[in-house]
């Protein structure tokens, strides 16, 4: 049997990473895959431990693998994970200094469909590529490389054989997802916690997998090749109940895509959680359409939990909400708002800038409608068209940033028509000091409670190291921290 190391990317960039530390359940999953078939495996999670590439080095010299894995992973669904393709890519090329002999393994939805560029380039030292769900190839591929079959005969691998490139065809996805076990217990979970007040242990759960919007800066549709699967919402639920008993989690971010996809299964899972008095706080990103659905139910969203509501609001303009396929409206943004901050629900929206056709004139509009919706905290991405997404194709001509490490949703990588890239970045920070301006009133006026200290908390991490990501007007900013201090 082999020993295999899993690795996460030591990458950081502002964003989802500044309000806490997420378990890297991508890797927990794969390494449970090892585990089940006989591997000895080990998760190395240099993000979240804010290691180097000179600990990774350390890590496999004191290891000695025979496998080392690595993904394209954020602690998010997985739409910027790009930008740790450069950082996954090194670890690969240290494991192979180290020992000649390590089988290297990159998975993730950037591999997945760009394999030939990744194959192609001598520098990157890529034994196999995982494309797609990764789990049951990994498995295969094992027994493989164990002796029991030959690696090139695997579904859903890509590798070099001389100067060409083979894939293997798709790997048929998991029938049941709850046949899948995460290797919980290789995780350190003191390195995972929700730094807003109120504070906890932090894990990241995954009630289903896949999405069929169609929405064209996102890589879920094609990813999961328009196939959504779910979980029981018993087997969620005792999962949950083992990680609160285990590990003393008190905090749970549900990742999926697009987890309140059906109404019917979709209540269960909050029944059972109220009925079980789990006693935790919920963090889930959905669809507005779903939170009108649900209007009558939105109170079993509380009573279950749930604190804090993700939506992509993305734009005002009707026509780029329609260039973005996102199959909604303004009014339905507006609405579905409305309706959590009745059910008192903290909600999040964003608000994406940065498009070919974007002016200070649109910036503006942004802001104002960022400002009119009203969401609690309110984001905003600058439009990264990924290189497998239907907007790169859109975007093509506009691109001027080519290091995906870039690919992170601050840094501008398309040059608008009518205005400079560096112009977008100090749009950027115009959209968050405008609203965050204006929301401090509403704060300062806020009854002291819950969602008052919730809110405090959460812009002040938030504006925490802003610089080393983007230029807030750094003097604006200053006072912007000093008022929050004192209505704190």
């Amino acid at each position: 049997m082999s020993k295999i190391l899993f690795i996460t990317a030591p990458y950081h960039c502002w964003g989802v990473q500044v309000v806490g530390t997420w378990p890297p359940l991508h890797l927990a999953y794969l390494a449970g895959a090892a585990c089940d078939t006989g591997h000895e495996a080990r998760i190395f999670d240099a993000m979240n431990k804010r290691l180097s590439f000179d600990d990774i080095r350390r890590e496999i010299e004191d290891f000695q693998p025979d496998l080392v894995m690595t993904l394209d992973y954020l602690p998010v669904t997985g739409a910027i994970s790009t930008a740790t393709v450069p950082y996954a890519l090194r670890i690969l090329n240290i494991a192979k200094e180290i020992c000649s002999q390590t089988v290297t393994l990159l998975g993730g939805p950037h591999p997945s469909f760009m394999y030939e560029e990744i194959l192609e380039d001598p520098d990157n030292r890529v034994d196999y590529i995982i494309t797609g769900e990764p789990e049951q190839t990994l498995k295969k591929l094992l027994g493989a490389l164990n002796g029991a079959g030959d690696p090139r005969a695997v579904k859903g691998v890509a590798y070099r054989e001389g100067e060409r490139i083979l894939y293997t065809g798709r790997q048929p996805h998991i029938e049941d997802l709850d046949t899948l076990q995460p290797a919980w217990h290789l995780l350190d979970w003191e390195d995972y916690n929700y730094l807003v007040a109120p504070y906890g242990r932090m894990a990241s759960i995954l009630t289903s997998r896949g999405c069929d919007m169609d929405c064209a800066f996102c890589s879920q549709r094609m990813f999961w090749r328009e196939d959504w699967r779910c979980r029981k919402p018993e087997k969620v639920v005792e999962e949950m109940e083992h990680l609160i008993g285990s590990y003393g989690v008190n905090f749970f971010t549900l990742i999926d895509a697009y987890p309140t996809k059906h109404r019917e299964r979709w209540e269960l899972f909050l029944d059972l959680v109220i009925e079980r008095k789990l006693g935790v706080h919920l963090l889930i990103e959905t669809r507005v359409e779903d939170i009108i659905r649900d209007a009558d139910i939105l109170h079993k969203y509380r009573e279950a939990g749930i604190i804090h509501v993700y939506l992509g609001a993305e734009s005002a303009d009707k026509d780029v909400l329609g260039s973005l396929n996102k199959g909604t409206s303004f009014e339905q943004n507006k609405q579905a708002l409305d309706l959590l901050r009745e059910a008192e629900i903290i909600t999040e929206a964003s608000f994406m800038i940065g498009f070919p056709t974007e002016t200070w004139d649109s910036i503006d509009n942004t802001i104002a409608s960022a400002i009119y919706l009203n969401p609690d905290i309110a984001v905003f991405p600058v439009v990264t068209p990924m290189p497998f997404t239907p907007i790169h194709a859109q975007m093509k001509d506009r691109i001027r940033v080519f290091d995906y490490s870039k690919y992170n949703l601050v840094c501008p990588i398309i040059e608008p028509y009518q205005m400079t890239m560096e112009e977008i970045t100090q749009a950027l920070g115009k959209c968050y000091m405008s609203f965050y301006s204006n929301k401090m009133q509403e704060i300062v006026e806020m009854e002291d409670g819950f969602k008052r200290k919730y809110l405090l908390s959460a812009f002040m991490l938030m504006m925490k190291d802003h610089g080393e990501s983007f230029d807030f007007a750094g003097a604006d900013m200053e006072r912007m921290k000093e008022r929050m201090k004192k209505v704190a």
